[in-house]
């Protein structure tokens, strides 16, 4: 996904959010599965890089993950 519009990465940003919100301390792994199964639920879809920088960024946050920033 190359057209980070507005929209979508406010749609990102949600699903971040909540899979920030319940997999705190879960490996990697575990957060770029949950990633993908939340952006797939959001009919969304990033490459598996943007995806492991996004769980990466989850993994080692203290707060919220700002999309656009990692994804930039």
């Amino acid at each position: 996904m190359t057209d980070l519009t507005p929209e979508k990465l406010e749609a990102i940003q949600f699903v971040v959010n909540r899979v920030g919100a319940y997999q705190d301390g879960a490996p990697g792994g575990t957060i770029g599965d949950e990633l993908r199964k939340g952006l797939d639920e959001a009919g969304l879809t990033l490459d598996d890089q943007h995806v492991d920088s996004l769980a990466k960024a989850i993994d080692e946050a203290d707060g919220t993950v700002d999309v656009a920033s990692v994804l930039g």
